[in-house]
Formats: C-alpha cells, structure tokens, sequence
C-alpha cells in the first residue's frame, strides 16, 4: 500500500469558505493516516475494506435537491392570495364595508289604504249620501330622531375599518408564519447536509479504528466511542427528518395545497442586515401597526355609542299624508297630515343602564387601545433585541468560535499524530466542531425569524 506523504491541509476535499471544511480535509488526512499504519504493521494481512464507490468524496459533497429552491418572496406572494384564514378575513371586511349604507338609510314608507262607510258595515254604503262616508289612500313614514341614522351609519363604518385592520392583521400573521416556518425548515435542511456528511465520515473512521483494533494497534474502545458518536448522528439525522416533515407539511396548510403536493426546497439561509437604526425603526411603530389600528377605531366606535345612547333619550316621529274621496258629485276631498311622535316613556326605564354600558364600554376600548400601544412597544424592543444578539452571536460563531474550534481540533491533531493524544479525544473535538457548526445555522434562522417578527409588529415591510 503506498502512503501518500502529504498533510492533512493538503487534501483539498472541501473549499475552505465553507464552514467546517478545514476540520474535514484534516480528518480526511487522519483516516488515510491512520490506514497506511494499519497496512505497515501487519503487511500479511489483507488490506482495509476500501469504502463504497463514492465513498470519502461522496460523503464530502451534498445530495442535490430534489428541485430547485422556491425563493421566499414567491412563497409570499402565493400565501397572500391562496392562504384561507387571509380570503376569510377580506370578505368578513368586505361583508362589513356593506353595513353603513343598511343602517343609515330610512325605513321604509308604508302605504294606507282606508275605507269608511256610513249607516251600514256594507262597502261603500253612504258614499254618496253622507260627506262621512269616504275612500282614502296615503302614506306613512317613520322618522327617526335627527341625528340617530348618521350615528349608526358611522359606527357601522368604525366596524368596517376595525374589520380592515384585522384582516390586514390576519394577513401579516400568516405572513410571518409562512417566514418563520421557511428559516426553520431552510436550516433542518442544511443541518440534515451536514450531519449526514458526517456521519459518513465517522463511519469510515468507525471501520479504521475496527482494522487498527484487529492488528493490535488500537483499542476496542476507539471502536465503540467511533460507533457511538456515527449512532448519535444517524438518530439527529432521524429526528431532523421527522421535523422536516411537519415544516413541510405546515407550509402546504399555509399555502392551502394539497397534502400530495411535491415538497418545497428553500434558498440557504443568509444574513439580513437591519436596515435602519432601532430608534428609527421604533419611530412611529404604533401608528403602523393594524392591531392598534383597530383599538383605535373600537375607541372611536365606543365613543360614537355614548352619543347614539344620548340620542335614544329622544323621540322618534311618524309622518302621515291621507288624501280622502267621497261623491265628488257632492263633496268635496278631504287632505289629511298627521305627525305622531313615540313617546319614549317604557324605554327610559332601559336607556339609563344602556348608556352606563356604552360608557364602561368605552373606558375598556380605551383601556384596550393603551395595552395594544404598550403590546407593540414590547414586542417590537424584544425582537429588535434579539436581531442584535443574533448579529453579534453570529459574527462571533464567524470571528471566534468556529475559527477557535478549527484551531484546538488541528492541536489535538497534531498531538494524536505524535501519540499524545488518544482517539476518543479526537472524537471529542470533531462533534464540538459539528456542534459549533448546527448553532451557527441555527442562530441564523433565529436572527431572520426575528426580522419576520419585526415586520410583523411594525404593520407592513421594513423600511
């Protein structure tokens, strides 16, 4: 067997940007390292079981997607116009934006016909004997007290605006779904990448320790620490495939496609930079969010039912017009105009606890209108925070962490090439690279998540 004389560093399997590529050509040069010492002390026995076609190589790159990546904003898009709960809210606000023009117009004339006969309960008896005998038509129409129409129509508008905000609300929430569920599944995807390469490469690390172990040169505990560590990373794997599974299938339930749709593949996940300031983007944050949007118009709304309330106290009218005919041979037409007014005598006993109501109801949508302020205020501050942390995790995992880790694995190395260092150690330090390597992917879903939120909170798009 021929022993390649060159370093780990010189076997160049994976670029060098990619995180983790120089802890990979480095353990590369550790299994071809550790077979030419099993092959050179013990030349009679039979060599190493090559791996499979594909093997190292095969490992080191990965697997194509299944198809191409569908960018988020497509995805956006697509859920704004096919997502149901969003349909639903825009024709609830629809319905809403139906209701003014109901209740602010009159009720309707009502038409009187009248007949009225003298001397006997006969049709028309006397009609042409007794000017008190007659026929009549008219019209009646009810009035209601100045003012208590355009109340109506005006709450009625409030609710249509509330019922706008929240279907602006709805869809901003399932917005933020849809991109909260894309990061999560886009770094299980790259994850999944990652530890199925590696646990490729610990299986072939698994069956160099098992040939070192059956020549005497190693122990049977390198062997089972090699197994266990591959064992942990086919159970990650396992679990990774399971979450991605419902990441699919709650996209698809975003999306309202069918179940047997094919699955989606995203675009790898990069950092977004914020792009304004946190006071700027805090600036004005309230007036740009639909929920307090919509406490603002039940404040309004509330406020419009107190004066409706007052208005109740007042009488409503009926206005009545009757043209009469008797023998025009004879008698002359009667014209009749009757103006009736509903005394609100019964529904005083009712109108004092409804004001109350309308009152105390108003007091609260205020008391609302402050908490969802306050709600924004927090909600903004903590995912602005949390942006920040993210940016400042992730330029350390870039400027320290995973450079740090690169160098202690390449110590410990350096050591196991000398005999300092046993193999377990090895192990160690290549699972806390893949281990720096899955935080650095997941702090990056958690920093995008948090720009989805900030969106969210603000009420449209950042600026």
């Amino acid at each position: 067997m021929h022993c390649d004389s060159r370093t780990p560093d010189e076997f160049p399997l994976w670029p060098r940007g990619v995180p983790g590529g120089r802890r990979r050509a480095a353990l590369t040069g550790i299994l071809l390292l550790l077979a030419c010492a099993a092959a050179t002390a013990d030349a009679g026995q039979p060599p190493p079981i090559a791996p499979a076609a594909g093997g190292l190589h095969a490992a080191a790159s990965p697997a194509p997607p299944a198809s191409s990546p569908t960018p988020l904003a497509t995805l956006v898009a697509e859920v704004e116009q096919r997502n149901p709960q969003v349909l639903a809210a825009r024709q609830a606000w629809n319905a809403a934006t139906q209701v003014p023009s109901q209740v602010s117009t009159l009720p309707d004339p009502q038409l009187n016909l009248q007949q009225v006969s003298v001397g006997s309960p006969v049709p028309f008896a006397g009609y042409t004997t007794s000017e008190f005998a007659y026929f009549g038509i008219g019209v009646s129409q009810d009035l209601p007290y100045p003012g208590k129409l355009r109340l109506r129509g005006e709450i009625a508008a409030r609710d249509a605006a509330a019922a706008e905000n929240h279907a602006e609300t709805v869809r901003r929430s399932v917005v933020e779904q849809l991109k909260v569920t894309y990061f999560r599944l886009s770094y299980i995807q790259q994850t999944l990448g990652l530890l199925q390469r590696d646990a490729a490469l610990l299986s072939d690390v698994a069956e160099i320790a098992g040939d070192r172990y059956r020549v005497g040169q190693g122990s049977q505990q390198d062997v089972l620490r090699a197994q266990l560590e591959r064992t942990k990373l086919l159970r990650e794997i396992a679990m990774n495939h399971r979450e991605m599974a419902s990441l699919e299938a709650r996209l698809k339930q975003l999306l309202d496609r069918p179940p047997g749709s094919p699955d989606l593949a995203t675009e790898a996940l990069t950092e977004t930079a914020l792009p304004a300031p946190a006071d700027q983007l805090l600036a004005g944050a309230p007036a740009q969010n639909p929920e307090v949007a919509g406490a603002q118009e039940k404040v309004r709304k509330q406020s419009l039912q107190v004066e409706l309330a007052h208005k109740d106290f007042y009488p409503d009218f009926n206005l009545q017009y009757m043209w009469q005919r008797t023998d025009p041979a004879k008698f002359r037409a009667y014209y009749m105009v009757n103006l009736g007014v509903r005394l609100p005598l019964h529904r005083l006993r009712r109108q004092q606890p409804e004001l109350a109501q309308a009152a105390a109801e108003l007091e609260g949508s205020r008391r609302d209108y402050e908490a969802a302020v306050q709600q924004t205020w927090f909600d903004l501050r903590d995912q602005l925070a949390a942006a920040e942390t993210a940016s400042r995790l992730l330029a350390i995992y870039r400027g320290g962490l995973l450079p740090q880790a690169s160098a202690a694995f390449d110590a410990v190395l350096a050591a196991y090439r000398v005999g300092r260092q046993d193999f377990t150690t090895l192990l160690a330090s290549f699972s806390d690279l893949l281990k720096l390597d899955i935080e650095y992917w997941n702090t990056l879903a958690e920093h995008e998540t948090a720009l989805a939120r900030i969106e969210r909170v603000r009420g449209g798009k950042l600026p």
